[in-house]
């Protein structure tokens, strides 16, 4: 992709949907919204179960990609398969992406997304008690750091979950797992140079790189990473700074999987039961199973 026009990276990004993902679930309610932000409105997508509901958690969803490629319909089938299968409502989010416009714009975006949903607004049509925050990849790293941005300055409701899955925690460039991976596992150490360098996040930024801040605070937390990822250690590099704060937290890794197994699950089958797995350790946490 690094090769590519940032259309065609991102046309071929969209383009693998039909060819390794699974087919959406239908679902009584999927909608596309917007809400206000810091560069403009949001492009959101509601996805329900449920025609209506009463008052509860809220899913907010941020996608993977680099922060550089990734969309609303690049994810559309994950979406609708955690709305169906965690019978909660999920407010997917389409932040602003790099090199156009650059780090901290996904962050900001997301943040204010998280918050206009947090209010329970009108065009909603569901009262939020709490938000949950889950992404892939980049958006992995968008949850944590939204959660704790909600941490720092509370919204109308707290995180009371965060999910993420493969996450990028950390700047450091020669954890084992980017060496061992960095090429023939899909996610290669080239295209991650292409990803930071199209974002240019600030080093030692918490709100680029969240291992920097207050692990204590974090809520219940389910994580996720690959065994076979490029950034597996980031993530462990996490899991390992919420259990020395003490948080609770479920740490899963896949084993014999790779980055981006979450929207591949067509063409790697494992794929669905991995994620089965996690939607089993988000109702324990929530005292839903």
């Amino acid at each position: 992709m690094h090769e590519m026009s940032l259309a065609d990276a991102r046309g071929s990004y969209l383009a693998m949907v039909p060819l390794g993902e699974a087919d959406p679930r239908p679902l009584a309610v999927i909608r596309d919204l917007t809400c206000p932000g810091p560069g403009g409105e949001i492009p959101l997508r509601l996805y329900d179960a449920r025609e209506t509901r009463e008052p509860g958690p809220v899913v907010m969803f941020f996608h993977g990609g680099g922060f550089v490629i990734g969309d609303l319909d690049t994810h559309h089938a994950l979406c609708t398969e955690i709305a169906a299968e965690v019978d909660l409502p999920i407010v997917a989010v389409h932040y602003r992406l790099a090199p156009e416009h650059k780090f901290p714009a996904a962050a900001d975006d997301c943040e204010a997304a998280a918050r206009w949903v947090a209010g329970s607004p009108a065009e909603l049509g569901r009262g939020a008690t709490g938000l949950i925050t889950i992404g892939d990849s980049a958006g992995g790293n968008l949850a944590i750091v939204v959660t704790q941005a909600l941490g720092d300055a509370p919204a109308a409701v707290p995180v009371v979950l965060q999910v993420p899955i493969y996450p990028l925690s950390d700047e450091k460039t020669d954890h084992q797992s980017m060496l061992d991976f960095a090429e023939g596992h899909l996610l290669t150490k080239v295209s991650m140079d292409w990803f930071h360098a199209s974002y240019a996040a600030e080093a030692g930024n918490v709100r680029a790189y969240p291992i920097h801040g207050d692990h204590a605070a974090a809520p219940p937390t389910v994580l996720v990473t690959a065994s076979l990822d490029p950034i597996r250690d980031s993530g462990r590099l996490y899991g390992e700074a919420l259990i020395r704060a003490g948080s609770d937290v479920i740490f899963m890794e896949m084993k014999g999987t790779i980055h981006g197994f979450t929207t591949l699950r067509k063409a790697i089958p494992s794929g669905q039961a991995d994620m089965q797995r996690v939607f089993a350790a988000m109702k324990l946490m929530l005292g839903t199973a």
